[in-house]
């Protein structure tokens, strides 16, 4: 497919009704005016979010070399004011205020951390293939872009959002693997991560602990730090096959389920939607993101071809963490089901990462 912008605003919108219909069914029988109105929140992230997947479409991607070292600046700057001035929800520090707007830069964060990292191990010149990270040396061809890396993870964790930090973590080695780095830097790499583990346990915070916890036994906690996973897991078995119909479930709709509409939207939908329904959504998925590894695959830039198999990577890990989390597969973290959970911040970078991949497609045919 020459011009894959439509197929990729296609599948994107059928995820995003989806995810409307989620939210409108987990928070329509909720008292209070901010409940009625979530779901009309979505739909003008929704609005905004396409206005920037066309604009991101068009957009020549090559552009986005120069204000790559721009993006990494302006993310340290975002997630250093978080803590100065940032808005704090149950417990954590994650937003800025912007006029009626609450953006969390740790979804800006994951973007730029993919743009910093196509860039650092590809060429400039469009005419060289060939992925600069083959000339590379364990210093520069990992040391050094773990710890650019580090830093903006690091202020992500802080906050405290572990979930996001992982996957950012994860992200790094993934495109390690894809550039052709040494696999014997990227086990050392992965000993220097795993080893220290035990001694991190410290210095965690106690709801990070009882998360770890509950992950390895909900039933230690059923009323407290397990209680979601629990009502999730029944929400998503109780949907059995057909699931009980929109607007019919029971742990979503007479609210036994916490957070039905943001991190675990995909319990609520599976109750209502059961397996076939479910199914669907992750044919939805895989098939967006098979398009963005299939557009990596046939780009001859290798700076387009590293950002198109770092948005795809981005979309997938999400993805899986999202929903292992809800079945219990995975601790709870903080991490958003692309395009169907509540929120303006992750429609919208979403929305821009599949503009940059759909142009990544129309433009590699002037190269």
């Amino acid at each position: 497919m020459r011009n894959s912008r439509f197929f990729i605003l296609a599948i994107m919108s059928l995820i995003i009704v989806m995810g409307i219909l989620s939210i409108y069914s987990g928070t329509y029988r909720k008292e209070g005016e901010i409940w009625q109105a979530i779901y009309q929140r979505q739909i003008l992230w929704v609005l905004f979010g396409i206005a920037f997947f066309i604009f991101s479409s068009n957009f020549n991607y090559r552009r986005l070399w120069d204000w790559v070292h721009f993006f990494y600046a302006a993310v340290i700057l975002l997630l250093l004011l978080v803590f100065i001035t940032g808005v704090v929800r149950l417990g954590a520090q994650r937003w800025l205020r912007i006029a009626w707007f609450n953006f969390q830069p740790s979804e800006f964060a994951k973007l730029s951390i993919v743009l910093f990292l196509a860039r650092y191990f590809s060429k400039k010149s469009v005419d060289d293939v060939s992925l600069a990270s083959r000339k590379m040396g364990v210093f520069r061809g990992m040391v050094l872009p773990f710890v650019l890396v580090a830093i903006p993870m690091g202020l992500v964790v802080e906050q405290p959002d572990l979930g996001s930090g992982v996957m950012i973590l994860t992200l790094f080695i993934a495109v390690l693997f894809i550039t052709g780095i040494k696999f014997r830097y990227v086990f050392i790499l992965l000993l220097f991560l795993v080893l220290p583990v035990p001694f991190f346990w410290h210095a965690l915070r106690d709801y990070q602990k009882e998360r770890l916890l509950v992950f390895l036994n909900p039933n230690i906690d059923p009323l407290g730090a397990g209680y979601t996973v629990i009502q999730s897991k029944i929400a998503i078995g109780s949907g059995a096959f057909f699931g009980k119909g929109w607007l019919s479930g029971t742990q979503s709709q007479l609210h036994f389920l916490p957070e039905s509409h943001t991190d675990f939207i995909f319990a609520t939908f599976a109750e209502q939607w059961g397996f076939l329904g479910s199914s669907v959504l992750l044919l939805l998925y895989f098939l967006l993101i098979r398009q963005g590894l299939m557009i990596a695959e046939r780009t001859r830039d290798d700076f387009g071809k590293l950002l198109a198999y770092g948005i795809s990577l981005m979309l997938s890990i999400q993805v899986f963490i999202n929903i292992a989390m809800t079945l219990g597969l995975a601790p709870v973290v903080g991490v958003p089901l692309p395009l169907m959970s509540y929120g303006g911040s992750s429609i919208i970078i979403t929305c821009i990462a599949l503009g940059i991949l759909a142009n990544i497609d129309r433009t590699r045919a002037v190269f």
